[in-house]
């Protein structure tokens, strides 16, 4: 993916940002109006803000527990081999797998944190098993999460200067 380009953001294009987070199948008639311009304008605003990247894609939010997914564990990998080849094989190891979610290289303790989506416990230890044979690992942690209290797809647009 590439990096978004630099833009200015005002007042409006941040209206629209937030229309568009809440809701991406807004009617455009209904975007302007939250924008306070009119249908045209905002429509070129939007193909801006897609051309810099700044929208990189708009999808639907899936129920995971209405599609048997339910289950949320993060895995805490450490690893004692620091090189970029290693990252590189771990980025391919991990890219594919449907299961991950997220990925994100750490600071501190814990070199790589993973996010997955499981049916069941029996559904992690397949994945476990997928990723250990695809990659060395010195330690892996698992954690279950017991009960999602905030989860959100919203990027807080508040220190984003108009």
């Amino acid at each position: 993916m590439a990096p978004p380009t630099s833009l200015k953001l005002d007042e409006i294009d941040l209206r629209i940002l937030r229309a568009l987070q809440a809701d991406a199948t807004i009617a455009l008639a209904d975007l302007a109006d939250k924008a306070g311009i009119s249908a045209t304008p905002c429509w070129r605003r939007v193909q801006k803000l897609e051309q810099a990247g700044i929208i990189r894609k708009r999808v639907a939010l899936l129920d995971k527990a209405a599609l048997n997914v339910g289950v949320t564990v993060f895995i805490a990998v450490r690893t004692n081999q620091h090189t970029v080849e290693w990252l590189e094989r771990f980025s391919r190891a991990v890219r594919d797998l449907p299961e991950v979610v997220d990925v994100y290289r750490m600071s501190g303790e814990i070199d790589y944190l993973l996010k997955a989506y499981v049916a069941d416990i029996g559904s992690y230890d397949e994945l476990y098993k997928k990723i250990i044979a695809r990659i060395e690992l010195a330690d892996v942690t698992s954690m279950f999460a017991m009960e999602e209290i905030k989860s959100t797809t919203e990027i807080p647009l508040g220190f984003v200067s108009a």
